[in-house]
């Protein structure tokens, strides 16, 4: 006998509430609960918040765990490290009440991901195709296991990819003026 497990919808997903303050995305219509963060995980992406505010990206155009609807063979719901949003986005994301990107919304500009252990299928693999369907200019997968830093420029509906590592200056189509090594980043433990 075969048990079928009902499947979410984004409605339903944006209405649970199961009174507590877990964090959970959505993948493919099933509710993920997300594992607290690892510390070197949380100092990576304020190290690059900071480095992005220093930058000169304006503080309301940077935001973390905000929650991007993405689609797949169901509308799934990420909640990525770190967000980088064009003026446009911030715009219409002003006075939300929860902060999430919908379908109907722009694309972020750029999404980080710091991968957390056992997680590197869901971070190389099925957000890779995701946020390239969205239509997400820059995506970084930034792995403190591996000390490396995948930079995927969207490029006609799919992404390309370089990776970077040691003292290897980052290269980013979004961000102009960025000097940055991935021994820099991974300084940030």
């Amino acid at each position: 006998m075969t048990v079928a497990i009902q499947k979410m919808t984004l409605e339903e997903f944006l209405a649970y509430d199961d009174g507590t303050d877990k964090l959970y995305e959505l993948e493919n219509g099933e509710l993920i609960d997300m594992a607290s963060e690892s510390e070197i995980n949380r100092r990576v992406a304020m190290f690059l918040l900071a480095y992005f505010l220093q930058l000169g990206i304006p503080a309301y155009r940077l935001t973390m765990k905000t929650e991007v609807a993405v689609s797949g063979s169901r509308v799934s719901v990420r909640v990525p490290d770190l967000l980088v949003l064009s003026e446009e986005l911030a715009t219409e994301m002003d006075g939300a009440t929860r902060s999430i990107v919908l379908m109907d919304m722009p694309p972020p500009l750029l999404v980080v991901e710091v991968v957390s252990p056992n997680q590197e299928k869901r971070d190389y693999r099925y957000k890779r195709s995701e946020y390239a369907a969205r239509g997400i200019a820059e995506y970084w997968i930034v792995d403190p296991l591996a000390q490396k830093v995948t930079v995927l420029e969207w490029v006609e509906g799919l992404y390309e990819e370089q990776v970077f590592v040691d003292d290897h200056q980052i290269e980013s189509s979004i961000l102009e003026k960025l000097d940055l090594t991935v021994d820099r980043v991974f300084q940030a433990r």
